[in-house]
């Protein structure tokens, strides 16, 4: 990545050594390996959060398109971005089911039902887009 070769490692080690003395080069190697941990678990983690965010937008793109089409007659592609949504939206009414008495299975299996159905219900799927996101915002 910065094209260090070995002498140059060799040159920053004794630059290093003779700057900062042995007691202090320990504490300052640890330092600076803390630091570039820390940096690259950010980037990972901002990586993978706009990843997520490209595959909500993928999905929700697909979901529009469904609805315009009326839910019939979908390509595939679009067709498996709307099972994910109702199965994400599934994943979402699971924890909330189990922590609260009020919601039973029935009301889920009603609720599943209804994105089932061939007719375009244009405010289901305003319902799995909002219980996706949000999800999204129970799990950040």
């Amino acid at each position: 990545m910065f094209d260090i070769g070995f002498w140059e490692l060799i040159l920053i080690s004794v630059v290093a050594l003779v700057v900062l003395g042995p007691e202090r080069l320990p504490h300052a190697i640890r330092s600076v390996a803390k630091f570039v941990a820390a940096a690259k678990g950010m980037a990972n983690s901002v990586k993978d959060e706009l990843a997520h965010e490209l595959k909500v937008q993928e999905l929700q793109e697909h979901l529009r398109k469904a609805e315009q089409l009326g839910m019939k007659n979908l390509s595939p592609e679009l067709q498996e971005s709307v099972d994910q949504l109702k199965q994400a939206a599934q994943e979402v009414q699971r924890p909330y089911a189990s922590a609260t008495d009020t919601v039973t299975k029935s009301d889920a299996s009603i609720g599943s039902s209804t994105l089932d159905s061939d007719e375009p219900q244009p405010s289901s799927i305003k319902m799995v887009e909002s219980e996706v996101k949000a999800a999204k915002h129970h799990t950040d």
